[in-house]
């Protein structure tokens, strides 16, 4: 039973990374959403973990961001500027979500290879009874 066990959580982390890896790439392909000044920034993603009380995780959640304030750039040829030429851009940290996503995609490989290796064991116990 030890080894169900092991490829179940290794299965629900497996979807809590590629969750994250999902959330990070939106918030990468968000970074440029500009926003006119009387609306709120695009607000990042973020993902919540839960310990599954089995040496894994899952995914709790997925919150936004708390900065509906973001940046206001000064482009006064954008057809969304205000009066006084600025728009709205999102807070995100682009070094940040980079950083993010290699500890997604880390993650998630290794967690695959736990898999991987769960599914190898298995066909070793099924073949000892041949």
């Amino acid at each position: 039973m030890a080894l169900f066990s092991i490829l179940s959580s290794a299965t629900q982390t497996l979807n809590l990374h590629r969750t994250w890896l999902e959330v990070v790439g939106d918030n990468i392909a968000n970074i440029n959403t500009v926003r006119s000044t009387d609306q709120e920034a695009y607000r990042p993603h973020f993902i919540v973990a839960q310990n599954t009380g089995s040496g894994g995780a899952r995914l709790g959640g997925i919150v936004r961001g708390t900065d509906s304030i973001g940046k206001l750039v000064h482009e006064p040829q954008h057809p969304l500027a205000d009066e006084n030429g600025y728009v709205r851009y999102p807070s995100i940290d682009l070094p940040g979500q980079m950083t993010q996503l290699l500890m997604a995609q880390r993650a998630y490989q290794l967690n695959l290879q736990t898999v991987s290796h769960a599914k190898a064991a298995y066909q070793s116990a099924l073949s000892i009874g041949k």
